[in-house]
């Protein structure tokens, strides 16, 4: 059996606004824990706290920690020195070399003599929603259940996904800031448990205009128009 749900308007993406000049240990945004940078073909990450980088290459094969020198001022970015480690972060778009995921800053970093490239700071907003797909963190404020699978798939011109229970479908378009679905097709399922009722509380949030936000985490906020909201993680 399916059913269909009310229309669904939701604004566009929003644009990503200019991000503010951040302290020397937490660069590429407003102040945080720790910047994260991360590399592939060898893989690579590196983690700048106040205190310490702390670098994790060659899959894993190479690990530096060293005492965070604090940065120094480079062209269009900032640069750190040790012994070890050289980093340089440089404003600028990149992309991370396995998916379309798009970073707000270039990282040049050299580990005892060998040098790799990759990218650091907030992750951008993907350019468009068509061929992404997210699972669900929360609804409504609550985690989603861990043993009920979800997903928002944006797939050309259509909307489909699940938020625990049924799948749900509909056509969809965006314009003037502002997406549109047609009525929703969903199953008709009972399901026990945490998976209706965050479902119940998806549906309800989804019956009204609802906000897109892009936090520099790379997750993405449905907002409605009540206040509730729906944080969701890239999956592509």
């Amino acid at each position: 059996m399916i059913r269909y749900l009310p229309l669904l308007a939701l604004p566009a993406l929003a644009a990503c606004a200019p991000a503010t000049e951040s302290p020397p240990q937490s660069p590429g945004g407003a102040p945080a824990a720790a910047y994260m940078a991360l590399g592939t073909e060898p893989g690579w990450t590196l983690e700048i706290t106040p205190d310490r980088l702390n670098y994790d290459g060659d899959y894993g094969a190479t690990k530096i920690m060293v005492p965070n020198p604090g940065a120094k001022p480079s062209p269009n970015g900032e640069r750190y020195m040790t012994e070890r480690l050289t980093v340089d972060i440089t404003r600028g778009e990149c992309s991370d070399g396995m998916s379309d995921r798009r970073y707000r800053d270039t990282v040049t970093l050299t580990a005892d003599g060998k040098t790799v490239k990759g990218c650091g700071g907030g992750i951008l907003p993907p350019t468009d929603l068509a061929g992404t797909i997210w699972t669900f963190v929360s609804i409504g404020g609550v985690a989603v259940a861990a043993d009920r699978p979800t997903s928002l798939q944006f797939d050309g011109t259509r909307l489909i996904g699940s938020a625990g229970c049924n799948r749900f479908s509909g056509n969809y378009t965006h314009a003037d800031r502002t997406l549109t679905a047609d009525a929703l097709i969903a199953t008709e399922m009972a399901c026990p448990g945490a998976g209706m009722t965050q479902e119940n509380t998806f549906f309800a949030l989804m019956r009204g205009p609802v906000s897109l936000s892009f936090p520099t985490d790379g997750t993405l906020i449905l907002t409605g128009a009540e206040g509730r909201t729906a944080v969701l993680k890239r999956v592509i």
